[in-house]
């Protein structure tokens, strides 16, 4: 990520890396607010989730150690922000903590700037990388 960003662009920098935090730990509560209700998250395996089969997922895969991730590493980042929408690439690296190895996958992320200048993610496409 670079650290030269400024404005709306580090603004959705800051969003991706809290999702990243959050995503790590589970926390139910930041998913949820970094998220909109029509959210479309969609997997390397052709998976498609919505908001709430997304946040369960990963809360309930932590409290039972099957799904979830111990370490998620973001790389190759860039953003670009057409006024109120952000379109969001980058690798993603990460473990599994269902021990199924190390995920690497390329990600395209939109994320929209709410009323409250908040920025939410929309949509998440995943695929994974040879």
């Amino acid at each position: 990520m670079a650290n030269t960003q400024t404005g709306k662009e580090g603004a959705v920098a800051a969003a991706v890396e809290t999702l990243r935090r959050a995503m790590i730990a589970a926390d139910k509560a930041i998913l949820d607010k970094l998220t909109v209700p029509e959210l479309s998250y969609g997997h390397a395996s052709s998976r498609m989730e919505t908001k709430a089969e997304f946040i369960d997922a990963l809360v309930q895969g932590k409290a039972t150690g099957k799904a979830g991730h111990n370490a998620i590493e973001l790389t190759n980042q860039t953003i670009t922000v057409l006024d109120n929408t952000a379109i969001v690439r980058h690798d993603l690296a990460g473990t599994r903590r269902d021990g199924a190895g190390v995920m690497k996958l390329r990600i395209l992320q939109i994320w929209m700037e709410q009323g409250d200048k908040q920025w939410r993610l929309a949509a998440r496409q995943a695929v994974t990388l040879a």
